[in-house]
């Protein structure tokens, strides 16, 4: 892979189910208009809580896929 080059978008993806649910959310959606993704890392995780239940977990992702003129 000499020469190639890689940008780097955050996504955050949402889920009622799991933070693994919210995270392959946003790997879906991103897919739609981004071409070859690489690699996801995740950032961060949180929850929104309501009225002392889990109302949906978050997660922040930083994702690489090739850059093209």
């Amino acid at each position: 892979m000499p020469n190639s080059v890689y940008k780097i978008v955050e996504l955050v993806g949402s889920s009622p189910v799991s933070w693994e649910k919210a995270a392959q959310n946003a790997i879906t959606m991103a897919s739609k208009s981004l071409r070859d993704l690489r690699i996801a890392e995740v950032c961060q995780m949180d929850m929104h809580i309501n009225a002392g239940e889990i109302e949906s977990y978050r997660v922040k992702l930083k994702v690489s896929f090739k850059y093209e003129d």
